[in-house]
């Protein structure tokens, strides 16, 4: 009698997932085990909104093992010392895991194989379970060691062989172990969360997949960045939590199909991210290219911002969706982002801090990536690139439904004039006037470019 413990990280499904079924082909038994990591608990990735995602989460799978005869075990505490614990316990001779990209997950990779040797244990790690592409294995043609730039490293990710998605096991055999009970979203992280977030876990995935493969997507190419349309897929927090499969979901895609395409290229994006930060860990707090930027520090302006009271309404609209469903779309993220940052001159750090705090699906490849892409330290190829918030608002919120949905004290106003409230006699009490950075002298020019709000 074999056993192995299957060991999922963010990984929380049954289908399509690379240890889980590794582990079942190769051992008479398996542990499907998750650990309540007291380091992330202690971080400040630790946030109410993916603690109740996540309760619901590892619920659901759950129900998934035990409808194949299975169960989760849960323990709480170090990872590595819990996953140790089981495998005397259990006589384990293999342990599966996903393969991640943050610093924190290859040391506790490093501690995992270093402390499973001497029990004569063996870890496997599973590459393509997280992202489709293996972060250290896409590399470019010049010998560095990740792409710095996202179009030839799309090129190059378009030829990736897709493996095969893998089916559920249809059994799985569980030896005696102890664990606690299914934790609680306050056991996780005590504190409120979004009102209006989503359900999490492996079936609420798999039914929005399907709803978004079965007609919106073939409209993403035309309406993504449409705010008012709200026509984004809204998977982005099951695919933090590998509720959902990436490679699954790219290998349904009909690829003749321009909205399938666009969307195609997000997934790409995401591995994109995922590869930098394998390459460059210390991205997660420094800047990728350091660049001669001044940040100012006002926290009149960073309460605001957080608030949604900036006076700018796109950015508020987003922000105040941010608060209320622990998620926004990917085209208020980057207004939300570039003006605190290249208007407000605020650093990109404080920024991501706070997202990282609502949203569900912040990580952090995406989420700190993005804001150094949006703050002109990252990878983007025009880092000087600033985004009027008017004009990304008449282009992308025309009619103002957005803000009209988010900034209820604005609803009045109609149509397009939704977006200019200080000329049409909105009081600083209802809603205030842009706030705006100090600037040193040689900054003042920044705010021609916004002579309708600055």
């Amino acid at each position: 009698m074999t056993v192995a413990i299957a060991l999922f990280t963010r990984d929380l499904r049954v289908h399509d997932n690379p240890g889980l079924a590794a582990a079942v082909h190769r051992a008479s038994e398996v542990v499907p085990l998750f650990v309540l990591d007291d380091a992330i608990a202690a971080s400040g990735f630790n946030a109410p909104n993916r603690a109740r995602f996540l309760s619901v989460a590892l619920t659901d799978l759950d129900g998934e093992l035990r409808r194949r005869g299975g169960r989760l075990v849960v323990r709480r505490g170090s990872v590595v010392d819990e996953v140790v614990r089981v495998a005397v316990d259990t006589g384990a001779t293999e342990v599966h895991i996903a393969a991640d990209v943050s610093g924190y997950s290859r040391r506790r990779e490093q501690r995992l194989r270093q402390r499973l040797r001497p029990l004569g244990c063996a870890l496997h790690v599973h590459a393509g379970s997280i992202t489709v592409a293996d972060a250290g294995e896409l590399r470019p043609s010049t010998g560095r060691d990740h792409f710095a730039v996202f179009t030839p490293y799309h090129r190059r990710w378009r030829e990736w062989p897709l493996r095969r998605p893998l089916p559920p096991p249809p059994r799985i055999r569980v030896p005696r172990v102890g664990g606690e009970s299914l934790p609680s979203a306050e056991s996780v992280c005590a504190g409120s969360a979004s009102p209006q977030l989503r359900v999490g876990g492996e079936q609420a995935g798999q039914a929005l997949l399907r709803r978004w493969l079965d007609g919106p997507i073939r409209h993403y190419h035309e309406r993504s960045d449409d705010l008012g349309a709200d026509a984004t897929s809204h998977l982005s927090p099951y695919l933090h939590f590998g509720c959902v499969s990436a490679t699954e979901i790219l290998a349904r895609l009909d690829h003749t199909d321009p909205g399938a395409e666009a969307f195609a290229r997000q997934l790409c994006w995401r591995d994109f991210h995922h590869q930098v930060l394998s390459a460059r860990p210390d991205v997660a707090v420094a800047d990728y290219r350091p660049r001669e930027r001044h940040w100012i520090t006002d926290e009149r302006i960073v309460q605001a911002w957080r608030d949604g009271r900036t006076g700018y309404p796109i950015v508020d609209a987003g922000m105040r969706q941010l608060a209320a469903q622990g998620w926004m779309p990917g085209r208020a993220r980057l207004i939300a982002a570039s003006v605190l940052t290249k208007t407000l001159r605020v650093d990109w750090r404080i920024g991501a801090a706070h997202f990282a705090h609502w949203l569900v699906d912040g990580d952090i490849a995406n989420n700190q990536l993005n804001w150094q892409w949006a703050a002109g330290t990252g990878t983007d190829t025009r880092p000087n690139r600033t985004l009027n918030p008017l004009r990304q608002a008449e282009r992308f919120d025309p009619l103002g439904d957005y803000v009209r949905r988010w900034i209820p004290e604005l609803a009045h106003l109609v149509g397009k004039d939704i977006h200019r409230p200080g000329q049409h006699a909105v009081p600083a009490s209802v809603y205030p006037g842009p706030v705006t950075a100090h600037l040193h002298a040689d900054e003042q020019g920044l705010f021609e470019l916004f002579p309708a709000l600055a």
